[in-house]
């Protein structure tokens, strides 16, 4: 049945006692006509603290003008971001993850408290695109969300370099590699301009993980940030909330557990970041959706990995852009039956059927692989279990060629004293770094590692070294890495106990990590543990006492569920 689009704006357009919400909304333009139109926000993370938002303010006008001359009132209203790349590896890390609720509520709240009849989320950095995801989930309007788009890829001696590329040259300059001219060099042409980091990191990962659940239009996770692609991808997400509204099509409608399996297998093929698991896990719980952590791995087995993209292959999403884009991804799996074809998308119609209308890849191109020679044929992102992470972790296993690692502990409690040692070469081929207290709640905010992980890499010990922590890695981490350890140390999980020297295993091919430490030591050692104070002051505090295990999707409102 068709929805009335009065249903909500109808609040303000009948009874005198409405005459003071009018008169406020006349203040900021609405006409008499326009009390008769669905009012549809357009959130907006416009910021100039990164690239990948530099440019939102022109897409969300783009936004407003679609949802304009489509029959509704749009409003742009904004809310925050900030740049996991400028703050990777100092104390703004801990503000990244939390960030992502910040923006989920805060736009929920806008939507709520204005009672919007709908809503045009935009959003860049890694953290906008889940924040906005949530917040469309806890509205439950119609609504669409928008990527604003990729960078393009900077040159350094003839080769697409990007921000890994810099912090990897860090560790080449202090094993001696390259040279401060060199290393400026590639500092200065890393980031030519706006947009989201390159690689199939996690913003480019999390946009496409939207358009294969159905909240984007087709093509938007892949259309570059500087092009006029990008800038009718919003104009035409402005109409696609009304047309929306029309049919009654609500977030609950398309953000189905299907739809969430169409998004891990379009993670999986492309060889997406690990924090899509994170990300992931705390949409479906505001989608109220019963995914589990279980899940990706029940789906890793079946799906390979089919797409030679940073940071583990050569190419970034420009490149999958120019030979067809997700759509032509997408529909290679649907053909060989890897998606569910009947999940409806914000265009009213279902996958298959806006597949139907999507380019195939362009003949001749490399880099999307075939199914008969895939990079790996299963996927590329592991949930790890075992006396060491009960409740799982996450490894990112493409293009790493060690299966099996067992070596000592060497353990530390923050990621400075550890990026210390590695760069004093104390840590040894064949040891296992472990940095623990940095989880949600001991972190707080469970801070990216991709310093540290790019500097052994630089150094060439990201296979030799196996890096274990109970925060998380940047998408553009690439080597023997595993995070998400849970429960995390600050919960008293087993990483808590874990002493300088125990000798540790990390199988992929087992799906095991594990310390070799007996379950009566580990239980002695629990008697003496003593859990840290936890961080109490402004946003830090109420996330610390707030947030879930990682293995939940570090939510804040899980308890109230």
């Amino acid at each position: 049945m068709k929805k009335d689009l009065r249903i909500k704006s109808k609040v303000f357009s009948e009874g005198p006692m409405k005459a003071p919400n009018r008169a406020m909304l006349r203040a900021v333009g609405v006409t008499d006509e326009g009390f008769e139109q669905p009012m549809v926000g357009i959130a907006s993370t416009w910021s100039e603290v990164t690239p990948c938002n530099i440019h939102i303010d022109e897409l969300a006008r783009a936004a407003k003008k679609g949802a304009q001359e489509a029959g509704a009132v749009p409003f742009i209203f904004n809310t925050i971001t900030v740049s996991d790349g400028i703050s990777m590896g100092t104390e703004g890390m801990k503000y990244s993850l939390s960030s992502r609720d910040v923006i989920a509520d805060s736009i929920e709240t806008v939507v709520g408290a204005e009672s919007l009849d709908g809503l045009v989320a935009i959003g860049g950095c890694d953290k906008n695109i889940p924040g906005c995801l949530i917040a469309i989930a806890n509205s439950e309007v119609p609504a669409v969300f928008v990527y604003g788009g990729t960078i393009a890829a900077g040159r350094y001696n003839s080769q697409d370099i990007d921000i890994v590329s810099v912090f990897e040259g860090v560790g080449q300059h202090n094993n001696g590699t390259i040279d401060d001219a060199a290393l400026r060099k590639i500092e200065c042409s890393a980031c030519p301009g706006a947009g989201s980091c390159g690689g199939m990191y996690t913003a480019n990962t999390m946009a496409s993980a939207a358009e294969a659940m159905g909240m984007s239009l087709p093509g938007s996770s892949s259309n570059p940030a500087v092009s006029e692609y990008k800038e009718a991808d919003c104009e035409a997400a402005g109409a696609a909330v009304h047309h929306l509204l029309e049919l009654g099509i609500y977030p609950k409608d398309i953000m189905t557990k299907e739809a969430f399996e169409n998004a891990i297998t379009v993670v999986m093929a492309l060889g997406g970041s690990t924090n899509a698991i994170l990300h992931l896990l705390a949409i479906a719980h505001a989608a109220e959706v019963d995914l589990t952590i279980d899940d990706f791995n029940r789906l890793q087995k079946t799906v390979p990995h089919i797409a030679d993209l940073k940071p583990s292959g050569k190419y970034v999403m420009q490149d999958l852009h120019r030979v067809g884009g997700v759509q032509a991804v997408m529909k290679m799996l649907l053909e060989a039956g890897y998606l569910h074809g009947d999940c409806m998308t914000v265009t009213g119609k279902t996958v298959a059927e806006n597949l139907q209308e999507a380019p195939s890849l362009t003949e001749g191109q490399d880099v999307i692989m075939p199914f008969d020679n895939p990079k790996r044929k299963d996927g590329p992102l592991i949930v790890l279990k075992g006396n060491l992470s009960p409740t799982g972790a996450v490894a990112k296993v493409s293009g790493v060629k060690v299966n099996r690692h067992t070596g000592p502990a060497r353990v530390f409690d923050n990621e400075k004293e550890a990026t210390a040692a590695v760069m004093a070469n104390e840590i040894n081929d064949g040891d296992v770094l472990v940095i623990r207290y940095v989880g949600p709640k001991g972190g707080p905010g469970m801070p990216e590692m991709l310093s540290i992980s790019a500097i052994l890499v630089g150094k060439g010990m990201g296979e030799s070294v196996a890096l274990l922590t109970d925060g998380r890695f940047s998408g553009g981490t690439h080597g023997l890495v595993v995070g998400h350890i849970s429960p995390e140390a600050q919960s008293g999980g087993p990483i808590a106990l874990l002493h300088e020297g125990d000798m540790v295993t990390i199988d992929s091919d087992l799906q095991e990590i594990s310390m070799d430490v007996s379950d009566e030591e580990l239980e002695k050692r629990r008697s003496e543990w003593v859990a840290p104070p936890l961080h109490r002051k402004g946003v830090l505090g109420k996330y610390a006492h707030n947030v879930s295990c990682s293995s939940k999707g570090a939510v804040t409102d899980y308890l109230n569920r």
